[in-house]
């Protein structure tokens, strides 16, 4: 009997591991992309569905308010390993009708089978294609999670693309010391992040602290979900962890944060550096509230849900009549 129990053990676990693998296998393979999309006979906005490098990119327009001049890029969340969700699009949906703006929402690639090289291989032609065609003063970066991450590090590397190409041309005429004040790094007017994603190796000590409160992301969890997007050499870079790309050319950035959150104490981090490269940041920090709650229908939340999605729309609407 009991060499009997020891095999069934034993072949439960031989299951159990083989799953595993299998599924692994299969993320790895699979092509993971958005296949939810709102129907248009009930969602209030236009949505067009355009190729890019081979990938998704939905652009959506008002349909029920005028239209304004506002653009807004915007990367969604899911730990850089999901796809657009049913809440992000109700979310745009109501920005939208606030607004009047046209949303571009780029589906892009998504670990484990792709890391941020090819994330950055799509965004950034991306940007320099819509920063081309439309008045900055009027553009707008947003993303929440993951995708608030993915929204800083493009602006940084972005101002560092720029540099390398002020140094190579204007080297031997212009002193590096006034590098930036003649250059065009064509940022955003705004840039606003929700519950972003700014650390994959949440090493942060105060982030065991929050994981108390935070019953909807685990660290542990969170941390592979991080290494599969920095792949074989970019845990340490910047673009995976934006928390150490320059900041010191950024402007009017605003963080949205919840304090039962795992990712707010990096956001206090950020916001510390980048006082010490001169620029302030907009964090806009609230009691109680968990991950990404702008977003999110939590009818204990339901009450700062309001307030702060009324303040970012008044955010993105200021100046901008």
């Amino acid at each position: 009997m009991k060499e009997r129990i020891i095999k069934v053990i034993v072949s439960i676990i031989i299951l159990l591991i083989l799953t595993a693998v299998a599924v692994v296998a299969y993320f790895m393979i699979a092509e993971i992309e958005t296949t939810i999309i709102p129907d248009e006979s009930t969602y209030t906005c236009n949505i067009e569905q355009e190729m890019y490098m081979n990938r998704k990119v939905f652009i959506l327009t008002p349909k029920n308010v005028e239209k304004t001049d506002m653009v807004i890029l915007y990367f969604h969340g899911g730990s850089y390993m999901a796809e657009i969700t049913n809440e992000h699009w109700s979310f745009l949906e109501k920005v939208i009708n606030k607004t009047g703006a046209t949303v571009i929402l780029p589906d892009y690639p998504l670990a484990p089978k792709h890391d941020y090289k090819d994330v950055f291989s799509l965004v950034v032609p991306l940007y320099n294609e819509i920063t081309s065609k439309i008045s900055l003063e009027n553009f707008v970066v947003m993303g929440d999670s993951a995708g608030g991450g993915l929204a800083l590090a493009l602006e940084e590397k972005i101002v560092a693309d720029n540099n390398t190409l002020y140094t190579q041309e204007d080297s031997e005429e212009i002193n590096q010391d006034e590098m930036g004040v003649n250059q065009d790094y064509k940022l955003p007017a705004k840039t606003i992040l929700i519950s972003p994603w700014l650390d994959v190796r949440l090493e942060n000590p105060e982030i065991d602290e929050a994981q108390k409160n935070d019953k909807q992301l685990n660290k542990d969890t969170l941390k592979l979900a991080g290494i599969a997007y920095a792949g074989s050499d970019g845990i340490n870079n910047y673009l995976v962890n934006p928390i150490d790309g320059d900041l010191s050319k950024l402007k009017n950035i605003t963080i949205y944060t919840g304090t039962y959150d795992i990712l707010n104490p990096d956001v206090h981090v950020l916001e510390e550096k980048a006082k010490t490269q001169g620029i302030q940041i907009n964090v806009r920090e609230y009691e109680g509230v968990s991950h990404i709650w702008i977003l999110k229908d939590d009818a204990n939340e339901n009450e700062l849900k309001e307030e702060a999605f009324n303040d970012l729309i008044d955010v993105l609407n200021a100046n901008n009549n």
